[in-house]
């Protein structure tokens, strides 16, 4: 997975981390935002909390793990996406990578899936993509193998 983000500025993680030593190399080579998820132990939850809001050139992203799809948001996200109004909207959890325009709230969902060996999904996935100047391109979805070692 290295060679995937040599040169990247920002890692950005939706929850399930884990153990933290599984993400300690991508703390050292960029910036990194993370959300807890509900497999995460109190040491992970200590370092990352339940959402993540913040800019990147000119867009607003929210991070969080459990939370739903277009039309299927969970209440707690529902709200916080209507107060917030975020450009972009990440969550993990599902394990199944999907990029999807929500045009009713006027964002991009994006679910990265999961790069790890556990859980129940079949095919290892991260996104990678560039921001400039508001606006996303070179949106790319890495398949990193099988699940498991």
């Amino acid at each position: 997975m290295l060679p995937h983000l040599s040169g990247i500025d920002e890692i950005w993680h939706a929850g399930d981390i884990g153990d933290l030593t599984s993400v300690q190399k991508f703390r050292e080579m960029a910036v990194f935002r993370a959300v807890y998820g509900n497999i995460d132990d109190q040491s992970v939850k200590y370092l990352y909390g339940l959402n993540e809001i913040f800019f990147c050139e000119g867009l607003k992203i929210f991070m969080t793990h459990i939370g739903g799809y277009p039309g299927k948001y969970t209440a707690r996200v529902s709200s916080i996406i209507k107060s917030e109004k975020p450009n972009i909207y990440i969550c993990g959890h599902s394990h199944i990578c999907k990029v999807v325009p929500d045009k009713t709230n006027n964002l991009l969902h994006m679910n990265p899936g999961a790069y790890g060996h556990y859980g129940f999904h079949v095919v290892r996935t991260i996104l990678t993509f560039e921001i400039h100047w508001d606006k996303i391109q070179n949106l790319n979805v890495i398949e990193l193998g099988l699940r498991g070692r």
